[in-house]
């Protein structure tokens, strides 16, 4: 992605409103200087990992303002996060500098993160933000957007975090449209407090309840809540006004209102490293979503931002280009079937959908060589 800089707000006392605000956990992640377990991995490289901050980047790199709210200690990884993540042009300035807890970090494998040979080491135990609570949380700065992003990463951390968690989904006037990734981690909700927030599941299936737009992969629906297809998961999730179950490199359904069911099927796509193409088709939807465009379409851009990220080696990823997404997000269902992307599809210039022959060029420009 290209660096712009970062965004402060205005020396005044109202808060600037923004297209989205994204509230969460990042960490300084280190990636592995070569593939391996993590006990035979000689040196690592420094990037910056968190799905709310990850979405909020690339939607600022796709042009809209966007602001990332958290809390990070007052150390040095604190300065590097509050740095790399301003310099996607996101706004930082209402993230809390905690001089007491310290800023979590993570190391990872090299590998797919779906395969047994993957390893992480999280080290968040009591990281400023897993210490945010509705007290210390600038509440006038996360409700001043269009859209309010959440994700259920952040009621695992700790009962503060899931006490605001709750007052953010709980439905009231004037509130923004709220967003909710549910990111199912077991893992966070074995900790030994867990007890004090509840069961994962039942809490995450709570706040999903409370959003207005809803994202979940039908595999963490079958492990949260035992739903074995998008329609069971639906019929769970009724009041969200937007739900959208991804099936991995199958497509995605999404259900409006009314009972209206639209799936557009993924792309083929030269995986490099799959690694945050959830966070990434978050921000295609979402920015589509800002735009008011057709839900078939959302689907697609969440489809084609997805596959920017999954054609680049980390989380991060520029994505497309607006004029060429919207250029094969409009391509019909046939020439939609036939792309194929690969590393460096984004930095395809031009891409003529409107007639077959231009179809077929689109596919050739945007396929690797």
């Amino acid at each position: 992605m290209t660096a712009t800089g970062p965004r402060t707000a205005p020396d005044v006392d109202v808060v600037e409103t923004v297209d989205v605000v994204a509230l969460g956990e990042s960490m300084v992640t280190f990636l592995p200087s070569r593939p391996g377990p993590l006990a035979d991995v000689p040196s690592f490289e420094r990037a910056i990992g968190g799905a709310e901050s990850n979405t909020a980047c690339v939607l600022a790199a796709a042009g809209h303002s966007a602001r990332w709210i958290s809390a990070v200690g007052r150390d040095g990884f604190g300065d590097h996060l509050l740095r790399a993540i301003g310099a996607y042009g996101v706004d930082v300035s209402s993230v809390r500098r905690d001089p007491h807890r310290p800023t979590g970090v993570y190391f990872r494998t090299a590998g797919d993160r779906a395969s047994d040979a993957h390893e992480v080491a999280y080290y968040r135990a009591g990281s400023a933000a897993s210490a945010m609570t509705t007290a210390d949380v600038d509440l006038e700065a996360v409700r001043a957007g269009r859209v309010l992003h959440l994700s259920g990463i952040t009621a695992a951390l700790s009962p503060g975090c899931l006490e605001l968690m709750r007052e953010l989904t709980t439905p009231r006037p004037g509130r923004p449209l709220v967003s909710f990734d549910v990111n199912h981690r077991p893992g966070l909700w074995r900790d030994s407090d867990a007890h004090d927030r509840g069961s994962g599941p039942e809490v995450l299936l709570e706040l999903a309840r409370g959003a207005d737009l809803v994202l979940v992969g039908d595999d963490e629906a079958r492990e949260a809540w035992g739903l074995a297809d998008a329609a069971a998961v639906r019929e769970a999730l009724p009041e969200p006004e937007i739900l959208v179950v991804k099936h991995g490199g199958r497509g995605a359904t999404a259900y409006g209102p009314h009972g209206a069911e639209t799936f557009v099927p993924s792309l083929a796509v030269d995986v490099v490293a799959a690694v945050g193409a959830g966070d990434a088709f978050a921000a295609g939807f979402l920015s589509a979503t800002l735009r008011a465009l057709p839900v078939r379409d959302r689907l697609r851009h969440g489809h084609l931002t997805a596959a920017a990220a999954l054609t680049v080696p980390g989380d991060l990823a520029a994505p497309p280009a607006r004029d060429l997404a919207d250029r094969l997000a409009a391509l019909d269902d046939t020439a939609w079937g036939k792309l194929r992307l690969g590393p460096g599809w984004t930095e395809t210039a031009t891409a003529d959908a409107h007639t077959d022959a231009g179809a077929d060029r689109a596919e050739e420009e945007v396929r690797t060589p």
